[in-house]
């Protein structure tokens, strides 16, 4: 007994040896830049405890900033939500080869993560001015894209930028619930008389409704936090959070970086409550898979 205590301990702390480098790596680039945002919201330029940058969030131009931000983020995660649940469906619930469904998931882990500055060129390079499909719409069909009113630096054009990683990540989320359907249970469904619908209904909605409904705070919360692809795609043609946060943290705009803190903490607010929601209903949804 006495040397099996020793070798616990060894064991223990090889353990937390095992996790220190992703904990100091966590306090460095999350932990402690979160806790220096949230204080600097707090204080002024002189190191005085202060409320006013909170109370200039609510200024015209920052309020403006987060209607559009939010607006644009519900927009991005609805449609990336719609798009991605049907293709979950067909892979794992359709008829398709396994091999579709392989290559599928491997392209949504891949998409999921590009995002930022090569995103940005992406599509600039595609529907862009001179891009791609602009040209090709223009001069082989006739069609000219931005003629018709389409701009990629607009409500639109980042709406569409974002759904190229908001349908990858509702594919690798909910795909796991849907294969978390018992066949059982549709096999039951059909021996009471049960018709598709009826099934889709009365079993798989009330079934998966917290993972769809999670999984769209979680689209919302990736897309309202995203700053390198706006800011790279857009500039300051378009007055979303992430603009006006980029421009008070440089102090072009009213040379208070303290206010770009509270800007930055009101996204934190924002994504930190999607998240949370998103937490206890993907908990909620686990009772059903296990």
């Amino acid at each position: 007994m006495a040397a099996t205590q020793p070798l616990l301990n060894r064991r223990l702390i090889t353990d937390w040896l095992g996790i220190a480098p992703f904990a100091i790596f966590a306090v460095m680039f999350l932990i402690a830049p979160t806790v220096y945002l949230v204080s600097g919201a707090f204080v002024d330029p002189n190191g005085n405890l202060t409320l006013q940058n909170l109370i200039d969030l609510f200024q015209p131009n920052i309020l403006a900033a987060y209607v559009i931000s939010i607006k644009i983020s519900a927009a991005s995660a609805i449609g990336g939500a719609i798009i991605g649940f049907a293709l979950a469906a067909a892979i794992s619930l359709g008829g398709l080869p396994s091999w579709v469904r392989s290559a599928v998931l491997t392209f949504c882990g891949v998409a999921s993560n590009f995002a930022g500055v090569p995103l940005a060129f992406a599509f600039l390079a595609t529907l862009g001015r001179l891009g791609l499909l602009t040209i090709v719409l223009r001069d082989v069909f006739g069609f000219n894209l931005y003629g018709a009113g389409f701009n990629l630096l607009s409500f639109l054009g980042l709406t569409l930028t974002y759904m190229y990683f908001q349908i990858p990540l509702m594919v690798l989320i909910i795909t796991p619930a849907l294969d978390g359907l018992k066949r059982e249970w549709s096999e039951a469904a059909s021996v009471l008389g049960a018709t598709s619908w009826q099934y889709w209904r009365m079993v798989v909605i009330p079934i998966l409704w917290p993972s769809v409904f999670g999984t769209l705070l979680l689209l919302f919360a990736n897309a309202f936090g995203a700053v390198a692809t706006a800011v790279a795609l857009t500039g300051s043609s378009l007055n979303i959070v992430p603009i006006v946060l980029f421009a008070q943290i440089r102090g072009d705009v009213l040379h208070n970086p303290n206010l770009g803190y509270a800007v930055a903490f009101g996204m934190v607010v924002i994504t930190g409550i999607s998240n949370f929601i998103y937490i206890w209903l993907r908990m909620r949804a686990e009772r059903w898979q296990k």
